[in-house]
Formats: C-alpha cells, structure tokens, sequence
C-alpha cells in the first residue's frame, strides 16, 4: 500500500512541508479546486500541480476529487460536453502520471454533517451528524452550512436544482450513471487511470434527494454496470460504516480486486442515524479498524491508503475535518497496524 495525506493546494494551512515530515508518508491526494465544475482542466495547469508535489519530495498520487457535473446526475441534454470535459481531464492526468481518481454521484451535497465543531469531552472537536437537526434544516432558507456547497450555489440555483431532483427516482440516478460510466470508463481504460467512486456519506438519503452508492449489494450493482478494473471503489469506512448493517470488512473482501483508494478513518455510532467522528484508533469508535487493515493486508492490497477526517485537537484551527496534528496521528496509527501485521505474517510462515 501506499500512504497518502490530503492537500488542498497553495492555500491550505497544512502545507507540503508538513505533511511531509509524518513517518511513512509518500504520496498526495488534491485536486485542482478553482477550475469550475464541469469545465476541462488544461494540461499545463494539471503539471503545474503535480510539480509542487514533487518538488517537496512527494508523488501526487491521487486526484480526488474530478467533480461531476450536476447536469450529469440530472440526465440533463447537456450532460454530453461536460462528459466530454470529463474524459479530456482523465486524457490530460494520465498524460502528468496520474492514474487514480475519487469521485462522487451524490446529488448537490457532499458529505454533510450537522456540526463541524462539536466539542468531545476530552476537548476536541470533530465533525457529527445528528439526524433530526438535519431533517429539520432547510436547504433552501440559508439555515445551514455545509461543505463543499454552501458558496456554490445562489439560492435561485439550488432551488432549481432540487425541483429537478425531485422528479429524479433512484432508478434515474442508476441509469445516468451508468451513462456516465459507459463513456468515461471506456477513455479511463485508453488512458490507464483507474476511477474510483466514493460512497455516499451518509448512506441515506438527505433532503428528499436519492443516493445509490450506500451498501453492499448497490456496491455489487454498481461494479456490474460497466464490469472494468477501471470502474472501482474508494472504499471509505467512515461514510459506509455510518450504517450500522455495512460491514466494512467483509466489502474489502468482497471487492479487494475493484478497491483502488482507501479511506481509513473511525467513528462512534450515537444513536439509529446518528454518529460523530472519532480518533482513529479501534477502541475510540465504532468500527474495527484493526480488522480493516488486516482486510487490506490480507487481500494483498497494493493502492493508496489516505487517513480521512480528523478531530481538531492541541488547538489547532482550520479546514473542519482536515487539520494536521489528528489525522497524522491516523497515518501513523494505521502504518503501525500495517507494519504489525506484516511481520506477523512472516514470522507465521
């Protein structure tokens, strides 16, 4: 495997010197970010990246993420030029190295949560999703903020696109991405870069709006609509784990040959749909992340490895859910599983 750390380019407090400096640490999960959704990203922009990476001694290993556009998920006549930009991106990355990307079909929002600073009780704070906040928030009335949405859309815009979603069924959202996929992959397969697409967080519908990509059998269903090593997974535990019924180590199992890009973080189950984020460590959550990267090591897995969202502690204040301090801790925490596993093995043998 290879360990990564998400960056978010010249502006981020967590700069390349820093993430450089955790044991174990290789590559870099970015993107280009003020390149408007939809629009192909030039090639000259895309090597200008990926040489700050390396010009610190990094390998940018991960595009994460090429946005989809909305007009794509919708089905709209206008999808074709922006799967086209799509494709001319994946043709324009493999051309600077890469040869992964994480991407997401979730309708209008990213992943969302209910606070993205609520204190624990050891003084932290961490993102939560607390559901009943959720249903009662408005999209629409401005009362939330959420991230990766909040700023992109006018209201006028977001309330035509939820009145186009809501005559989207989940069956619409199959079909159009399978669309989607029957043209892309095609080009990912020319090109040599594996996609990678990123549950739905949380697993469940928010705000009337369907999503797909949420369990095991969809997971299934998914892989099956363009059977490709190309078509596969970022398999977060986070996102997925959210449901109690996904069984996180059983799908890296089960979809180890189709697992590209792992996220590896934990988080602590407070109520039906209800959860917080948590250190990384097994005993500070809900899930086994022991297991978890045992599932990898086991199934031989050879990609990239990022630790996902972090608490901010010691102070520190920035991204919510992407300082440094918690999630280097998690890098750390999940090589030192690795390393432990590995030599366990051969001295089994």
């Amino acid at each position: 495997m290879e360990m990564t750390f998400r960056w978010y380019g010249e502006d981020d407090p967590v700069t390349l010197d820093k993430i450089k400096q955790i044991p174990g640490m290789q590559g870099i999960v970015s993107a280009i970010y003020d390149i408007p959704v939809g629009e192909a990203w030039p090639l000259k922009r895309v090597l200008k990246l990926n040489e700050t990476v390396e010009k610190k001694g990094l390998k940018l290993s991960v595009i994460e993420s090429v946005p989809v556009h909305e007009d794509i998920k919708m089905g709209l006549p206008t999808r074709d030029k922006y799967i086209e930009n799509y494709c001319t991106t994946l043709r324009n990355l493999s051309k600077a190295g890469i040869d992964c990307v994480c991407y997401n079909f979730m309708p209008v929002f990213d992943w969302t949560r209910s606070d993205l600073a609520h204190k624990l009780p050891d003084g932290s704070n961490a993102l939560i999703y607390e559901n009943d906040i959720i249903n009662n928030m408005n999209p629409l009335t401005g009362d939330l903020s959420l991230p990766g949405w909040d700023s992109s859309y006018t209201k006028d815009q977001m309330k035509s696109l939820l009145e186009t979603y809501s005559h989207i069924t989940e069956e619409d959202l199959w079909n159009n991405l399978k669309y989607f996929l029957d043209r892309v992959i095609k080009v990912a397969e020319e090109v040599k870069v594996k996609m990678a697409i990123h549950p739905d967080d949380p697993p469940w519908s928010i705000f009337n709006l369907p999503r797909i990509i949420t369990n095991k059998a969809n997971i299934e269903r998914f892989l099956k609509l363009y059977d490709s090593e190309y078509n596969g997974l970022t398999l977060c535990s986070g996102s997925l784990g959210a449901l109690k019924d996904n069984d996180i180590i059983d799908m890296i199992y089960s979809f180890s040959s189709r697992i590209h890009f792992a996220h590896i973080r934990n988080i602590k189950i407070t109520g039906e749909r209800d959860f917080e984020e948590a250190a990384h460590m097994t005993e500070c959550g809900s899930l086994n992340i022991y297991g978890i990267v045992k599932a990898y090591h086991d199934t031989g897995f050879k990609g990239y490895i990022r630790p996902d969202h972090g608490r901010m502690i010691w102070g520190e204040t920035g991204r919510p859910g992407y300082g440094l301090y918690d999630r280097a801790l998690g890098a750390v925490y999940i090589c030192g599983l690795w390393e432990a596993i590995e030599k366990g093995a051969k001295s089994n043998d």
